[in-house]
């Protein structure tokens, strides 16, 4: 079945259940969201919409854009996540690579793209808006276009209502578009010259959120906190309840809104989750799972999730773009493997994912949560992820990735191989190793950057010799207030982490 199909069934089974509470506390029940996903299908189907065309996808987390979406893939649409806030040049070369037909965006947003004082303010923020309403189809002219919210100054002319669509008649589809119809374009990485898109389709996307239920026990009376499409939509599949926190949400009402909504489940980044134990150090009683996700779970923050929800199962989950979710840890897992100085513990590759190490010790994924392969590239069947990995009694342990090795005389350096480790020690909060290049000997300089107290390097100066091996050694231990991160996951941001270490004036 494919992801939409199981959206629907579910919904057709408690018409009358909440099924997401939004930011501002409104409620949408099941038979209502069922009805607007039938409703925007029907009028996208009515209005020109064909089986495969793209639609570039501007509207940020909120109920809307959770209709808009599934809307589009029920009608055989592909939803195309290109980001407008890339910048200009690489936005333009995502179009040109994803060629989508239609744009949907935010009114505010083609206000900003287009009225010259909004695009000054937003330029003065760093923010380069591309012209969303002068968009054109190569070879035939103008973009068709859907904007949610009131319509604004900016917003093109003959561009679809979102709030006429929703209200629209709501038939019930004659056929459903087949499991291997593509329904998302994921641009990850690549440059203005060569773009990079997942394609994931109905299939690897409906095999994808069964497998975080098979870990992740979910049903009706639950409620799942969290911003999250991949764990919101198996929530709304299960017929539990998705509790989506406002736009912007600042920590402390994170944590209020949980405690306030009853939530059972939640998902964080880790350093989101740290800003909320920071707000409030302990969790509402009510939570039985914490997932964490999209960022490497440091051993200071899996011990904090610990403490703060006693008696719920703290979980960390290891996925890639290409395939979500890979495996799923607990933290005692993790914890317990940390001192080892083996490389972190990913946990159990999950039901129907293959593994299989190359010759160079790289991890290759496959399975049915797969993506179809790269846009504009040939299918594939087996995922080289530029993670090093070894296998540990059937479980997942990652050593490093192949493009941050360092290189020091003959001895090959995997930071990933030795930084949970270091995190595990006390007053560590957080680790990365990163090298500078010298250009007289070709070897790095390796720096290990800590975050701590200020008494932390001398500290480690006496113990790291019995916990990593001596080629690992730093040649220099930089202690600070916080590492660099970068994107909403807070990703660790090793390239501005090296530019910090080559300037200089970084230890306390």
């Amino acid at each position: 079945m494919t992801l939409v199909r199981r959206l629907l069934d579910q919904a057709a089974r408690t018409p009358g259940a909440v099924a997401l509470v939004a930011g501002d506390g409104a409620e949408l029940t099941y038979g209502e969201l069922r009805r607007q996903v039938l409703a925007v299908r029907h009028g996208l189907l009515s209005e020109g919409l064909a089986p495969g065309d793209g639609v570039l996808f501007s509207v940020r987390p909120s109920p809307e854009s959770l209709v808009l979406a599934l809307g589009v893939v029920a009608a055989g649409g592909v939803v195309v996540f290109a980001d407008p806030g890339a910048g200009p040049e690489m936005f333009t070369a995502r179009l040109r690579l994803a060629r989508p037909r239609w744009s949907a965006a935010e009114s505010v947003l083609y206000a900003g793209s287009r009225l010259r004082p909004v695009r000054a303010y937003a330029r003065r923020r760093g923010l380069l808006l591309p012209n969303l309403a002068g968009l054109q189809i190569p070879g035939e002219g103008p973009m068709r276009h859907v904007h949610v919210g009131r319509r604004l100054p900016g917003v093109p002319r003959g561009a679809l209502p979102f709030a006429r669509l929703v209200r629209g008649d709501a038939p019930e589809p004659e056929r459903d578009t087949g499991p291997d119809a593509p329904a998302a374009v994921i641009f990850t990485s690549g440059t203005t010259a060569n773009p990079r898109a997942v394609v994931h389709t109905q299939g690897s996307l409906a095999a994808a959120l069964e497998l975080f239920r098979s870990r992740l026990p979910l049903g009706p009376g639950d409620v799942v906190h969290t911003d999250q499409l991949m764990l919101g939509l198996p929530t709304l599949i299960a017929g539990a309840r998705w509790s989506m926190p406002p736009l912007f949400c600042a920590p402390a009402d994170f944590a209020r809104l949980m405690r306030g909504r009853g939530a059972t489940h939640t998902f964080c980044v880790p350093v989101h989750l740290a800003e909320i134990l920071d707000a409030a150090p302990e969790l509402p009683p009510a939570v039985r799972y914490v997932l964490l996700g999209a960022a490497p779970a440091p051993a200071p923050i899996l011990r904090r999730a610990v403490a703060a929800a006693p008696s719920a199962e703290v979980l960390s989950v290891y996925a890639m773009t290409e395939i979500l979710p890979v495996a799923i840890a607990s933290a005692e897992e993790k914890l317990a493997h940390a001192g080892s100085g083996s490389g972190d513990l990913l946990g159990a590759p999950l039901p129907g994912v293959g593994t299989r190490l190359a010759e160079d010790g790289e991890l290759l994924l496959s399975g049915p949560n797969l993506c179809r392969g790269y846009l504009g590239a040939d299918p594939v069947s087996e995922l080289p992820t530029g993670d090093l990995a070894r296998m540990d009694d059937g479980r997942i342990v990652l050593m490093g990735r192949k493009k941050d090795m360092l290189i020091r005389g003959k001895f090959n350096l995997y930071p990933g191989l030795y930084e949970p480790s270091i995190a595990a020690l006390p007053d560590v909060a957080e680790a990365a190793i990163v090298g500078v290049p010298d250009p007289r000997t070709g070897d790095e300089e390796v720096v290990l950057a800590v975050v701590g107290p200020p008494h932390l390097e001398a500290g480690l100066r006496r113990t790291l010799p019995d916990v990593i091996d001596h080629d690992a050694l730093p040649d220099r231990i930089v202690v600070l207030d916080e590492l660099p991160r970068s994107g909403r996951t807070r990703k660790l941001d090793r390239d501005r982490l090296r530019a910090l270490v080559v300037q200089g004036g970084v230890t306390r």
